[in-house]
């Protein structure tokens, strides 16, 4: 008897009700932290055969717990073969809040998502999975997302606005994610350090004439102010931070890096990489800095001039 596939994005009437396993809980809430996960990076998440893991996927997204964004459909529509993207059903968001009080935080309707938005929400979680992962290999490192790192009353905490003194404009930071490394330094004394993630897949300008319009520059700007203004202290409660960016190649790297060269202090803070890190160690010194295109590895304080500090001394 012929073996009749499954619709990819239309659900089939299932046979009979699921029930729900723990596995099955983990993976929703796998993908309620990431917002949008690919199927091998849930199966490298999950303890399991693959095997096991595509076919709960497969079963969660037709009894309606899981979506498969249709932004993704042009792709298979054109031939082409890549895993499956899977986001968060209304359904599972009810779960989450049922079981365990966890409000979803994507408000957003996935089938309203267009493909530049999914295709810009993987890369996040590319660098995050990857980071994760590398985590899980790495004795004495801690991942913190920042559903760890705040209360849901604060559920706006990593967003902050700043004033650009020098060019007389107010900017608004809302980091793609933001996340925390926590391990022990040469005296044993934990140590942790936030890390504000850019993902760049290359669409935003650089730099343009004027700051009323996006650039990366712009971003840049905004974060520079952000430390010299020590608002990561006084308003977030940070000690100190770094900005990561992912982007798409090493030309648009040094792109990047030549428009940080423009800021006049606080270089130390910015690390660059195209996706191509994605497959190394990320804590290996595989990370350009914004200070003198120096090789950097995540867990590497940055090295910051005198002049540079902010005021009143603060160490970042």
């Amino acid at each position: 008897m012929q073996n009749i596939r499954s619709p990819r994005f239309k659900r089939a009437p299932p046979a009979a009700p699921i029930q729900l396993t723990e596995r099955d809980r983990k993976i929703i809430r796998l993908i309620q932290r990431h917002r949008f996960l690919r199927s091998h990076q849930i199966v490298a998440l999950i303890a399991g055969s693959q095997q096991q893991v595509l076919r709960r996927l497969k079963l969660l997204f037709h009894h309606g717990y899981l979506e498969r964004p249709r932004a993704q459909l042009e792709y298979y529509e054109r031939g082409g073969s890549r895993p499956m993207v899977y986001g968060l059903s209304t359904k599972a968001g009810m779960l989450l809040k049922q079981e365990l009080g966890i409000a979803a935080s994507w408000n957003e309707k996935n089938d309203d998502i267009g493909r530049m938005f999914l295709e810009h929400a993987i890369l996040v979680s590319d660098v995050m999975v990857a980071i994760e992962l590398a985590c899980r290999k790495t004795s004495g490192v801690r991942l913190l997302y920042e559903d760890q790192l705040m209360l849901q009353s604060e559920r706006h905490r990593f967003q902050w606005h700043v004033r650009v003194q020098e060019h007389g404009v107010t900017l608004g930071v809302v980091p793609d994610r933001v996340f925390a490394l926590e391990y022990r330094d040469h005296s044993s004394q934990i140590q942790r350090v936030y890390f504000f993630l850019e993902a760049d897949r290359g669409t935003m300008p650089v730099v343009r004439s004027g700051l009323k319009q996006t650039s990366f520059y712009r971003k840049l700007l905004a974060y520079e102010a952000t430390w010299t203004q020590k608002i990561h202290q006084r308003k977030l409660g940070i000690h100190r931070f770094r900005v990561l960016t992912v982007t798409t190649n090493a030309l648009r790297v040094k792109s990047l890096l030549d428009a940080c060269s423009r800021l006049k202090r606080g270089h130390g803070l910015f690390l660059f990489a195209d996706r191509t890190v994605l497959e190394k160690d990320p804590f290996s010194p595989v990370w350009q800095c914004g200070k003198s295109a120096k090789i950097a590895a995540l867990l590497d304080l940055p090295e910051v001039a005198s002049s540079d500090r902010p005021e009143s001394g603060a160490i970042l």
